[in-house]
């Protein structure tokens, strides 16, 4: 057993709205692994890729979404990606709003986090050396 994270999930009031952002903003494919109750795979590489990461699930939230404002209370997925601002841009334009804007970790990366069409925080993550 190796303790590690190999699935995540997330969770929408409108599934396809969340699809049509995700996919939007990463380019990920979300095929239908259930009928019921409704399940979509999230695709986030292409089948047979050895690029380092995890594929997930989409399902109907079942309860209230988040509250605006309100603490993180729940695990939060972060995205690595190769430039940070046209992600960004990609972002606002499918929906999404700033939770903490773009920050540098000196020496390592520009790091931000956003909440998803349907309320859900996630993080960007840009590899830097040179982010001050």
């Amino acid at each position: 057993m190796s303790n590690r994270v190999v699935h995540f999930e997330i969770h929408a009031a409108d599934p396809q709205r969340a699809m049509d952002f995700y996919k939007s903003v990463f380019g990920w494919e979300f095929p239908k692994w259930m009928e019921t109750p409704p399940y979509w795979g999230v695709m986030t590489a292409e089948e047979g890729s050895q690029e380092l990461g995890i594929n997930g699930g989409l399902m109907n939230r079942m309860g209230a979404g988040p509250a605006d404002g309100a603490a993180v209370n729940a695990f939060v997925c972060t995205v690595q990606v190769d430039d940070y601002d046209p992600v960004h841009e990609r972002i606002i334009a499918a929906g999404g709003t700033v939770a903490l804007p773009k920050q540098a970790i000196p020496g390592m990366a520009w790091q931000g986090y956003y909440k998803d069409t349907e309320g859900n925080i996630f993080g960007v993550h840009h590899p830097d050396l040179e982010a001050r």
